[in-house]
């Protein structure tokens, strides 16, 4: 069994305009850091032109698409009966991006296979964390 998921979604921009835009966004899950995962954005999605990821934990992912959740960089809320609302807060603003509840469903399924929840620190290597600490590394 592969020790990544990653699952692409269509999310939907919020924005003031009246039409939402679709943009792509990849879902991702390493079971080498159990208690996070990614949403991606590639460059033409992005005010950039460059790839943004945000990092954030399963649990909140987990939380948000039940209930609101969160108060920090990433928030999630449901809305309506198909959709949970994801804000992304940083200093030069707020995006919020509209992703199927069901998307975010399997994908947290597929994670939970891979690792159950409750049992992340079972996949969490110590001694090479440690090592990576103690030696500046990433």
């Amino acid at each position: 069994m592969s020790a990544v998921i990653e699952q692409a979604v269509e999310a939907r921009m919020v924005a003031s305009t009246p039409r939402m835009e679709t943009v792509p966004a990849t879902l991702r899950y390493d079971r080498e850091d159990p208690y996070a995962v990614t949403m991606a954005f590639p460059p033409v999605a992005t005010l950039e032109g460059v790839e943004v990821s945000w990092a954030f934990s399963r649990e909140l992912l987990v939380q948000g698409v039940e209930h609101p959740a969160g108060d920090g960089d990433v928030r999630l809320r449901p809305y309506g009966y198909d959709r949970t609302v994801v804000e992304f807060h940083a200093p030069e603003g707020v995006a919020m991006v509209h992703v199927r509840t069901s998307e975010l469903r399997r994908f947290l399924e597929r994670s939970q296979h891979l690792v159950p929840a409750g049992r992340e620190n079972q996949y969490l290597d110590w001694d090479e964390d440690l090592a990576k600490l103690l030696h500046g590394r990433p």
